[in-house]
C-alpha cells in the first residue's frame, strides 16, 4: 500500500518522538531506581555508624554491646563484623558463625576495602538467603549490615509509575500534535499539486518524478505540454547546436540576419572589434559600416561567393576576418586575434632558416676535410688531421642536434620532464669534476657559497644543463685566470635568487646583454665558431628557468667579468 506524504510525515515524526519517549522513560526509570538506592543504602550507613559508636576494640565486648543495639535495630537487619582479613567476628544471623569461610572476597568486602564502603545485592553463601548488603571500613575491621532482598525491598526499589503516567500523557498529547501539523501540511502539499497541475513549470518536465504526490506533479506537467515541446524541439536544437559551436570556439563571433540585424554575438567579437576600430562600442553593427572593413562590406553586397577571409594589422596586432553566408542569407562573422600564431609563425621561419645557417658550416667543412682526404695524396699524418678536424665538426653537429631537440622538447612536451628533489651542490660537484680539464687549461677557479644541503624540487637533467651551459659559456669567452662564482644573494617563500658571476672580460658592448637569450645569436658572428659551441646554450639556460618558474637577467660587472641574476621556484 503506498502511504501519503501526510501519512509518511507523521510515521517519521511519530517514529522519533517514540525512540525519544522510550529514552526518556529508561532513563528516569533507572535515575529513580538510583535515587531509591542510594536512600536505602544512607539509611544502612547509618546502621553501621550506631554499631560502629558502641562496639569497642575489645572483642569480648563486641557481643553484648551487639546484642544491646537489637533492641532498637530493625529485627530483620543482619548484622556482620569481620576482621581485616576477612574472619567472621560476629553474625546476629548464623549461631555457629566462628565457622563460617573467609569473608575477605566478598563483593561488598572487597568494595569497603578500596573506597571505605560498598553495597551489593546477592545470594547469600551462609544461609541461602538473598540479601542487599552494606559493608563500612572501621578502624580495625568491617561493619557489614543487611536486609533481606524480599518482596517488601524489592517494591520500594521499584520506580514510581506516577512519572511513567504522566511522559505517556505528555506522548499521547505530543503525537495528536505531530498528526494536526502533518494534516495540515499534507493539505498544503496537495493544494500546491492542484494549483501545478491547473497551471504548470515548464522546467519541471525535464526531472525525473518519484512515484508519490510530486510525482504527479510532474507527469501532469510533461503531459500538457508535451505539445509545446514538440513545435518548439526545432528551435532549441538549432540553439543547442549554435551554443556548442560556440563553446568550442576562441573567437569572436557574430550571427547577422538577412537585413543585417544581429541576433548573437560574444564578448570576445567585441573585445576584437574595439582593437580594431580603435573605439570603446558595444555594437556589434559596426562591422558592417566602419571603414576598417570595407572589404568585408563589398563582400557582403555582392554575395558572389560564400566564404570572406581577411587579415587586419592594427596597431602591432594581426586579426583574422572571415564570414559565411547561410542558404536563407543570414550570415556570421567570425574575428580572431591571430597575433600570437603570427609569431609563432614568423619565429619558425626564423628558426628553419637559422638551423639551416648553423648546420651549413660545419656541413661544408666536413665535406671540404674529407674531399681532400679523399681527393689528394697525402700521407698518413695529413690524413689524420684531416679526418680529426672533420670528427670535430661531426660533434658541432651532434651539440646543435641535441641542443635543439631539448629546446623542442621543454617547449613543445614540458610534462616529460620528471620533478624530483635535486642538491644544488653535488650538481654542481658533478659539473665542477666534468670540465677540470677546460678549468685547468684556463686556470679558471670555480666556487660557490650556498646554504648546506641546498635543494629543489625540479628536474635534474635541465638544472644540470642550466648551469653547465652557464659554466661553458665562461670557458668560452671570459678568458684565462679568472673566477667563477655562484652564490645565493636572497630567498623567499617561493624563490632562490641566484647570482651566477665570472671575473673575465664581460660584454663590451651592453647592447647586446637583452639578446643573448635568443637562439643561434652571437655577439660576434665568428666568436662562436672559433670557440665551439652550438649558439643555443645560452637559450637552453633561460628555457630550463622558465620550467622552473623563474626569470633571468644578464649585466656587466662594475669589477669586471659577466652576471647572470635568476630565481629559481623552491
Amino acid at each position: 500500500m503506498k502511504l501519503s506524504y501526510r501519512q509518511r510525515l507523521f510515521l517519521y515524526f511519530g517514529v522519533l518522538f517514540t525512540l525519544f519517549t522510550i529514552g526518556i522513560i529508561i532513563f528516569e526509570q533507572a535515575r529513580e531506581k538510583s535515587y531509591k538506592t542510594q536512600a536505602l543504602e544512607e539509611k544502612l550507613e547509618a546502621y553501621t555508624d550506631i554499631i560502629q559508636a558502641k562496639i569497642s576494640e575489645d572483642k569480648d565486648s563486641i557481643v553484648p554491646e551487639i546484642t544491646s543495639l537489637q533492641t532498637i535495630l530493625p529485627k530483620e537487619l543482619r548484622i556482620t563484623l569481620i576482621s581485616n582479613n576477612g574472619i567472621v567476628i560476629y553474625d546476629n544471623s548464623i549461631n555457629d558463625y566462628a565457622h563460617l569461610s573467609n569473608h575477605k572476597n566478598r563483593p561488598e568486602i572487597i568494595g569497603a576495602n578500596n573506597i571505605g564502603k560498598s553495597s551489593d545485592i546477592r545470594l547469600s553463601q551462609s544461609n541461602q538467603h538473598e540479601y542487599l548488603y552494606f559493608a563500612k571500613k572501621s578502624d580495625n575491621l568491617f561493619i557489614r549490615v543487611a536486609l533481606p532482598y524480599n518482596i517488601k525491598l524489592q517494591q520500594f526499589l521499584k520506580p514510581d509509575n506516577a512519572s511513567l503516567y504522566y511522559i505517556l500523557l505528555f506522548f499521547a498529547v505530543f503525537l495528536f500534535f505531530i498528526h494536526f501539523t502533518t494534516n495540515r501540511f499534507g493539505k498544503t502539499i496537495k493544494q500546491l499539486r492542484d494549483y501545478v497541475i491547473n497551471s504548470g513549470n515548464l522546467e519541471l518536465t525535464q526531472l525525473h518524478f518519484p512515484n508519490d504526490e510530486i510525482g504527479e506533479i510532474g507527469s501532469k506537467i510533461a503531459d500538457n505540454y508535451h505539445q509545446l515541446r514538440e513545435s518548439k524541439k526545432s528551435v532549441l536544437l538549432e540553439k543547442q547546436k549554435l551554443l556548442q559551436h560556440i563553446q568550442v570556439l576562441e573567437d569572436g563571433i557574430c550571427f547577422l540576419s538577412a537585413d543585417k540585424k544581429v541576433e548573437f554575438h560574444n564578448g570576445l567579437f567585441i573585445q576584437n572589434l574595439n582593437n580594431i576600430t580603435d573605439e570603446a562600442t558595444s555594437d556589434a553593427t559596426t562591422v558592417i559600416t566602419d571603414a576598417n572593413f570595407v572589404t568585408l562590406q563589398q563582400f557582403l553586397a555582392q554575395q558572389k561567393i560564400h566564404y570572406f577571409e581577411q587579415s587586419i594589422q592594427k596597431q602591432g596586432k594581426v586579426f583574422s576576418l572571415r564570414a559565411n553566408i547561410f542558404e536563407d542569407k543570414s550570415f556570421e562573422i567570425i574575428l580572431s586575434d591571430i597575433t600570437k600564431q603570427e609569431k609563432t609563425k614568423q619565429l619558425k621561419q626564423e628558426m628553419t632558416g637559422n638551423i639551416a645557417h648553423e648546420l651549413r658550416t660545419p656541413i661544408t667543412s666536413i665535406r671540404g676535410y674529407l674531399e681532400t682526404v679523399l681527393n689528394q695524396p697525402l700521407d698518413n699524418e695529413k690524413k689524420h688531421y684531416f679526418i680529426e678536424k672533420a670528427f670535430k665538426q661531426t660533434l658541432v653537429l651532434s651539440e646543435i642536434t641535441q641542443d635543439m631537440g631539448l629546446i623542442a622538447k621543454m617547449e613543445e612536451a614540458p610534462d616529460l620532464f620528471v620533478l624530483e628533489i635535486v642538491n644544488i651542490e653535488q650538481l654542481l660537484q658533478k659539473i665542477k669534476e666534468d670540465a677540470k680539464v677546460q678549468l685547468d687549461a684556463k686556470h679558471i677557479d670555480m666556487n660557490w657559497q650556498l646554504p648546506i644541503h641546498l635543494k629543489l624540487k625540479g628536474n635534474g637533467n635541465l638544472l644540470y644543463a642550466l648551469f653547465k651551459n652557464l659554466t661553458e659559456n665562461v670557458l668560452r669567452y671570459a678568458g684565462e685566470n679568472i673566477k667563477i662564482n655562484i652564490n645565493i644573494y636572497n630567498e623567499d617563500a617561493d624563490f632562490y635568487y641566484f647570482s651566477f658571476y665570472d671575473t673575465g672580460v664581460g660584454v663590451k658592448d651592453e647592447n647586446h646583454l637583452n639578446r643573448i637569450f635568443e637562439r643561434f645569436y652571437r655577439i660576434n658572428e665568428g666568436r662562436t665558431r672559433d670557440t665551439g659551441g652550438s649558439g643555443l646554450g645560452l637559450s637552453i639556460v633561460k628555457n630550463a628557468i622558465l620550467f622552473h618558474k623563474g626569470k633571468i637577467t644578464a649585466k656587466n660587472r662594475k669589477e669586471g667579468g659577466l652576471e647572470f641574476l635568476f630565481t629559481l621556484k623552491k
